[in-house]
């Protein structure tokens, strides 16, 4: 009978052990998960504010009409509580849904199919039980025709997906395999710093192509190369994507979000490796050649403050207390106008977006206060913008086209059609 109770009292204390070690693995899974969550950056698209966490209703402004962010909480009816790992990693990774309907490719699924099987189940596994439910329905997304028909995305992938996993780099460091593997898998950079082609499609997906992170155009802004980035070193790299500001720029546009939800939450490691991987790429020259001559003589007119042209007088006026007579602002606090990527853009939607409306960094750990420019747009014509942003893109040692007051007017139209 002793025995017998001994026993027991063993197999009852071996299922406690297990069941305690199998908490403890599934607490290890939903916290990589959540880091891989930061990682692909869902965050940002899948959550507004005020509302709960990845429930949804993001309106994502594409070239095809709005598409809406879906609800990616474990909710049985407005979520996706009832897939299976397997449908989870078929939405995320191919973008197919249970039912056998397509996504649209705002959800960057031909870059997320690189993320491995082992990230894919520590995702799935948080989502599940680390996420919590929520009820909250999101708009539908309802295009015209014939993007209407999702069934025709079976084609599109068909013509620009790959269902290759990652490759690593051969004879590359540990460290930037580790970077090639977040950048283009997780981190879908490529989405946004990659040309797109006629089908809307990403014209490379990973570095074996020169093509790939060579720059682009997100909603009319000028999306920069990430090849070699030859004017920032790797720890402005890592300063950057973990503040949101480094010695030479500041975040803005789109980016703003990215530094907010997805890579300032980074290891250090990992900005590191991606800091690598990028530098590693190369294959980028810089932008021009740096004219000391040209600096030299816009700093002198802009101190002497004489015979200034109407450019050169506002940029005194409105301008030169932050990014100074050098145009090169103040490290780590105020952007560099000279030689800036912004400024030199091909076009100048970016440069007259960020004058109208201004600016404001996000605060993250390591860089908590929030700087903001102001926007200009209630104080300065469509005229004096434009001759603003051109004396700014042809200041210093800049070298870039005129900007018209045409196309500020039609950032100002595009900006109060973005308010209502």
């Amino acid at each position: 009978m002793k025995l017998k109770s001994l026993l027991l009292a063993n197999a009852v204390l071996l299922g406690c052990m297990a069941t305690q070690a199998h908490a403890e693995d599934e607490a290890q899974l939903i916290k990589k998960g959540e880091y891989l969550s930061r990682l692909g950056d869902c965050m940002a698209c899948h959550s507004l504010p005020g509302k709960p966490d990845y429930a949804g209703g993001l309106a994502i402004e594409s070239n095809l009409g709005t598409i809406y962010s879906t609800n990616i909480t474990p909710d049985k009816e407005h979520g996706i509580g009832n897939y299976s790992e397997q449908q989870f990693s078929d939405a995320v990774r191919k973008g197919v849904l249970p039912d056998g309907s397509r996504l649209y490719p705002a959800m960057p699924y031909p870059d997320y199919a690189k993320i491995s099987d082992e990230d894919m189940h520590a995702l799935y596994v948080y989502f599940m039980k680390g996420v919590k439910p929520s009820a909250e329905q999101p708009p539908e997304t309802s295009l015209s025709f014939p993007f209407s028909q999702r069934w025709g995305m079976r084609f599109w992938n068909w013509a620009f997906t790959s269902d290759k996993p990652f490759q690593p780099i051969g004879g590359a460091s540990e460290e930037i395999n580790r970077g090639a593997y977040i950048v283009e898998s997780l981190g879908h950079c490529g989405s946004c710093h990659t040309p797109r082609g006629l089908g809307m499609n990403e014209k490379a997906l990973d570095s074996s192509d020169a093509k790939f992170l060579a720059g682009g155009s997100l909603n009319n802004w000028d999306v920069p190369s990430l090849r070699g980035l030859p004017r920032w070193s790797e720890q402005e790299i890592v300063d950057y994507l973990q503040t949101g500001r480094n010695d030479k720029a500041a975040v803005g546009g789109e980016m703003k979000s990215v530094i907010e939800h997805s890579s300032s939450h980074m290891t250090d490691a990992d900005l590191k490796a991606v800091a690598a991987y990028l530098k590693f790429l190369g294959g980028n020259p810089p932008l021009q050649a740096y004219n000391v001559q040209a600096q030299q003589a816009t700093e002198a007119k802009l101190t002497a403050a004489k015979n200034l042209s109407e450019g050169e007088r506002l940029y005194l006026d409105n301008c030169a207390a932050c990014h100074f007579v050098t145009g090169k602002g103040a490290p780590g606090i105020f952007p560099e106008l000279d030689q800036a990527t912004i400024v030199n853009a091909k076009d100048p939607t970016g440069l007259i977006h960020t004058i109208l409306e201004g600016a404001q960094q996000p605060s993250t750990e390591k860089a908590p206060s929030t700087l903001a420019m102001p926007g200009f747009g209630k104080r300065l014509s469509d005229d004096e913008v434009a001759q603003l942003a051109t004396f700014i893109r042809q200041g210093w040692s800049n070298s870039a086209p005129a900007v018209s007051k045409d196309q500020v007017a039609d950032v100002r139209k595009s900006l109060k059609h973005e308010e209502k």
